[in-house]
Parts: C-alpha cells; sequence; structure tokens
C-alpha cells in the first residue's frame, strides 16, 4: 500500500496531473460544501450573468457534498459526511469547466462527469460514508457564503485539516470503482 498523500488546498492542476485513482490523500485548507438545492442556485446564478464565471470565490476551489449537523462537541460541525456524487451530476461538467478542479461525495460518477475531469484536468475525490462524526474533527472553522436559506445544502467555506480522501476520477479518467470491479 502507497503512501498517504498530503495536499495542500487550494489546488494546483498540476499536483491534480499526479494523482491516480485509487491513491489515499488528505486535505488541508479551505473547501467549500454545497448539496443538491445549492448547486441548482448556483447554475441559476450563472445562467442569470451569462456566464461561466463563478462567484463566490470558487473558481480553482473544491466542492464537498456534504450538508453537515449543527454544532456540537465544541466543533464547528456535530457531523459532516458525503453526499451521494451522482446527485450533483447534473451540474459538475458545467462547474468543471467554469473552474472547480476536484469535488469530493460518495459513490460512482457519471461518464459526462468523468469526461469533463479528462477535459479540465479536475479530480473526484471519495470520502468514506458514516465517517461523518470523524470527519467533523478535521473540521476547524466555517463560514456561510451563500444561500444561507437552505439551511444544511447552504454553500459554506470550511477549513479542514488532515481530511482523508481516496481519488475516485483522475485526471485521465481512470476510475476506482469500474478498477475495483476489475473493469
Amino acid at each position: 500500500m502507497s503512501e498517504t498523500i498530503k495536499l495542500t488546498l487550494p489546488l494546483e492542476k498540476e499536483e491534480l496531473a499526479k494523482l491516480r485513482a485509487g491513491d489515499a490523500c488528505t486535505l488541508t485548507g479551505p473547501l467549500y460544501t454545497l448539496r443538491d438545492a445549492g448547486h441548482i442556485r448556483l447554475l441559476a446564478e450563472l445562467d442569470a450573468q451569462g456566464s461561466d464565471e463563478l462567484p463566490y470565490g470558487l473558481s480553482g476551489q473544491a466542492i464537498f457534498y456534504a450538508g453537515p449537523t449543527p454544532a456540537a462537541a465544541g466543533r464547528p460541525f456535530g457531523a459532516i459526511g458525503p453526499t451521494t456524487a451522482s446527485r450533483m451530476d447534473f451540474a459538475a461538467p458545467r462547474l468543471h469547466r467554469a473552474g472547480v478542479v476536484a469535488t469530493i461525495g460518495k459513490g460512482t460518477r457519471s461518464d459526462a462527469v468523468k469526461q469533463a475531469c479528462v477535459q479540465t484536468g479536475s479530480v473526484y475525490f471519495v470520502a468514506v460514508g458514516g465517517a461523518a462524526a470523524y470527519l467533523a474533527k478535521c473540521v476547524e472553522s466555517s463560514t456561510t457564503v451563500a444561500y444561507d436559506d437552505l439551511g444544511t445544502e447552504a454553500l459554506r467555506r470550511i477549513e479542514v485539516v488532515d481530511f482523508p480522501v481516496f481519488v475516485g476520477v483522475d485526471t485521465t479518467g481512470a476510475d476506482v470503482y469500474e478498477q475495483a470491479a476489475g473493469a
């Protein structure tokens, strides 16, 4: 088993190009949370402005598909676990083309998302489901950036330290789930 790769957010495309599906990584730095309703709102904003220039400083950033629980145990969240990533497949290719360099969730991605990773030099990271209380220990702070009315699905900027993930889809389109299935 290879060593865990320590990555500092925001990520550079050159770093992403070196990653391979299945690599174990830790992330440290700013990460943004956004789920289904937030994606719909963000795409509507892009449509309204008539361009794919990302607002809220999202260009070059990573989006974690998560809906965190309220603060607990002296931490910003009691729990923060990954949402099923395929639910955001409707938005991911456009957001990658607009400048999002990584997404984080659980489960498989569509062929359109894999192609977007190849075309844009982006990656999809997998966070382990069922470990939300542990993952919350990796979050040092949280600030709501937009869509506060969406509650748990609001856009938040969180600071993470040694947040554990695996490369699910790399910049060549290789998919850890297909590798595991022997495809």
